[in-house]
């Protein structure tokens, strides 16, 4: 019983608890953090389904270190190198969606005083939302089909390409004059960056978005299509019925009017709310006159 006693002593001397500096505390908080958001990530995505499997294979894996199925081990210890590349490549379009989701959220901007993509006007001026909702209400009116793409953050360049540069002022007879029927450029879409038209006829993903309408045209599921992959917003007007609609982050708003139509431009603009609202409706009033 001494001696029992005699090692419990030494045991408590010698026990003693490590010290924590701030800079632990910080790494913690990350790391959960992250594991949080992967595993968020990982339920949202095919590698759910994937990571399902793997923990079936870890299971076996383990049964056969138990009863030391050498054969089996040898295998997985070879093979575990390849497998990790093949889970990659699997998961690779995730994986790429994941890096863009990231490069989105602009963490920097944020914390830094300044932004040099920002101007006082946004990314475009109430000028260009004023003439794309004049020329969206007048297509609308005679039923003439436009698809209208606006880029933010993430460049159009890959679709840009496809189409025909143009490299004009947005105004709303130029946008008229390019959807008009039986014209040069009217098939396909118009790309505008900030307060520029950069190309027409430029051809867009089509949506596979089974829970979109079987009513929907080409025209509907490019606009939609379009805004899964990238960030921009796009403008359509229905050739069949005139509608007026709106696709941005893979979900489409239809029956827009012009109020609505100017609202949804100018959530996108980029600028202070107040400031926005004022010069919006100045410029609506002026042209409305």
């Amino acid at each position: 019983m001494e001696q029992l006693n005699r090692w419990i002593a030494t045991y408590f001397v010698n026990l003693h608890m490590p010290t924590i500096h701030w800079t632990d505390v910080v790494e913690i908080i990350i790391l959960t953090f992250l594991a949080y958001h992967i595993l968020v990530w990982v339920k949202n995505t095919r590698a759910w389904a994937l990571l399902k499997g793997v923990a079936v294979i870890a299971v076996f894996i383990l049964i056969a270190a138990v009863f030391r199925m050498n054969t089996i081990l040898w295998i997985v210890t070879n093979v575990f190198s390849i497998a990790a590349i093949a889970i990659v490549v699997m998961l690779q379009p995730e994986l790429r969606k994941a890096m863009e989701e990231l490069g989105q959220k602009n963490l920097f901007s944020s914390i830094l005083p300044f932004d040099s993509s920002r101007s006082e006007e946004g990314r475009f001026s109430d000028r260009t939302i004023n003439e794309i909702v004049k020329a969206s209400v007048e297509m609308s009116k005679v039923k003439t089909g436009a698809l209208i793409v606006i880029e933010q953050e993430q460049p159009l360049g890959e679709y840009e390409r496809t189409g025909i540069a143009v490299d004009g002022i947005v105004s709303s007879q130029l946008l008229i004059n390019i959807f008009e029927h039986n014209t040069p450029l009217h098939d396909g879409a118009v790309i505008v960056r900030g307060n520029r038209i950069v190309s027409a006829t430029c051809y867009l993903p089509l949506s596979d978005n089974m829970t979109l309408s079987k009513e929907l045209g080409t025209r509907h599921r490019a606009g939609v299509g379009i805004s899964e992959v990238t960030d921009s917003l796009t403008v359509i007007v229905s050739e069949e019925t005139g509608k007026i609609s709106v696709a941005h982050n893979g979900q489409l708003e239809s029956g827009l009017d012009a109020d609505r139509l100017r609202e949804r431009l100018a959530d996108i603009q980029n600028k202070p709310v107040e400031e926005s609202k004022r010069k919006l409706w100045k410029g609506r009033s002026r042209n409305e006159k």
